[in-house]
């Protein structure tokens, strides 16, 4: 990407934090905004990536000739209309990225859970063996400390999001597809729908390419069908020692050496074993966090699927506890609503609910669904549920645990903010 100075309107998101940062490394002269700090807005500012609190339309530099802006930022964004006053040229994450792995051999990760895990997996892999790859994660890689990983070659790994067929800015050498379930119900009005754009993403793959994924899965066996590049069945690896708990994860390791042993065909089988044995995870993603004052441990993920949610709690059961106290953040009206009556029964393994409110991001609330609603449903399977403010969940999180229960936070919002409250309050 031949860009002397960029800006990126909403750069605390996660795929466009990394790319500003691969933006930056490529000479670049790169600054964004977000509507707010984070993590992630502290680790641009630690990598020398300024970054302004708050959008307005004079925060974009008059000589930048490339505006880059996240999935949730309208047209109407004050930044965005002083971009096209100023004839900057706009394109959004998912074009930027397939700009900068243009005649790469990128390998694109995509699915509906495990896609961010595999790819730090398969960027850790890489990297030990010598391959020197880029890297753009959908989450922060403790191994890296960062979401994107600097390279020195033509291997680029990046996160493939399926949302409005995004992913179809993508020209990947190798698509490691995880797993599909209907989701993004938003956009996507049915599993068919879902897998008609998987199955577009597929015939973008070369002739000399691959795809690696779960061969006999329900949702992708029939999206094979008839496809000559060559596909690669994960599921026949053999099980690998990880640091990660959960079968889960032992898939996405399946997943991530397969991908990378075609890769690198003369990679020897115990640096592959090496690696992962030795990644450590992922921000957010069974993430520890510490122990409250009264002695509970605290967990946070970003599960806000049913099915996520139903296989993390089911891990988490298997740990020693006492009761398992769980806080969820529902993502999205449309989700919730949609995939009700799966996530009712999504909580089975914990023995109290707390929902907070519906993060709307891109929607607005038409009240057909809410979190009382939910909390309700659950409530009626069995598991004691109950609607609450971040602060009252707080709060209910400092009075009941005590020593050997388990809390955890869980969405894809903010709902982790309450967990490291707990944890520096408890310390």
């Amino acid at each position: 990407m031949d860009v002397k100075k960029a800006y990126f309107i909403g750069i605390g998101g996660i795929g466009m934090s990394a790319l500003a940062q691969y933006m930056k490394d490529r000479g670049t002269d790169v600054s964004g905004s977000d509507r707010e700090a984070s993590p992630v807005t502290e680790l641009l500012g630690s990598k020398g990536v300024p970054v302004i609190i708050g959008q307005k339309a004079e925060n974009v530099p008059q000589n930048a000739d490339l505006v880059v802006y996240s999935e949730a930022v309208w047209e109407d964004n004050p930044e965005r209309e002083r971009a096209k006053e100023l004839g900057a040229r706009q394109i959004s994450y998912f074009e930027a990225l397939g700009e900068a792995t243009e005649g790469k051999r990128a390998i694109a990760v995509a699915g509906t859970h495990g896609k961010t895990t595999t790819t730090g997996m398969i960027a850790k892999i890489l990297a030990d063996a010598g391959a020197k790859p880029y890297a753009i994660v959908g989450s922060i890689v403790q191994d890296f400390g960062s979401n994107y990983l600097k390279g020195d070659s033509d291997i680029f790994v990046v996160e493939a999001c399926e949302y409005k067929r995004d992913f179809l800015s993508l020209a990947p050498h190798v698509l490691v597809i995880t797993n599909i379930e209907w989701d993004h119900t938003d956009y996507y009005k049915d599993l068919a729908d879902l897998q008609s754009a998987f199955r577009t993403l597929m015939e973008k793959v070369p002739a000399d390419g691959a795809i690696v994924t779960d061969a006999k899965h329900p949702n992708i066996a029939p999206i094979l069908q008839g496809f000559q590049t060559r596909t690669i069945d994960h599921t026949v690896e053999s099980a690998y020692d990880l640091r990660l708990p959960g079968e889960f994860n032992r898939n996405n390791a399946r997943a991530a050496a397969a991908a990378a042993r075609f890769l690198l065909p003369d990679i020897a089988e115990d640096s592959i074993a090496t690696s992962l044995s030795h990644f450590h995870g992922t921000w957010r993603r069974f993430e520890y966090k510490g122990k409250t004052k009264k002695g509970a441990d605290v967990y946070d993920d970003y599960a806000h699927h049913p099915t996520a949610i139903r296989a993390t709690l089911a891990e988490l059961k298997k740990k020693p506890h006492g009761k398992i106290y769980v806080a969820f953040h529902p993502h999205l009206y449309s989700r919730t609503r949609d995939l009700l009556p799966e996530f009712a029964a999504a909580f089975a393994d914990a023995d109290g609910v707390f929902i907070a409110p519906i993060y709307p991001a891109r929607e607005i609330d038409d009240g057909t669904i809410s979190s009382a609603m939910l909390a309700e449903r659950i409530s009626k399977n069995g598991t004691p549920a109950e609607a609450l403010t971040f602060d009252e969940i707080q709060s209910a999180f400092e009075t009941y645990p005590k020593a050997g229960d388990i809390i955890m936070t869980m969405g894809a919002g903010d709902i982790y903010k309450v967990a490291d409250s707990l944890v520096e309050t408890g310390t």
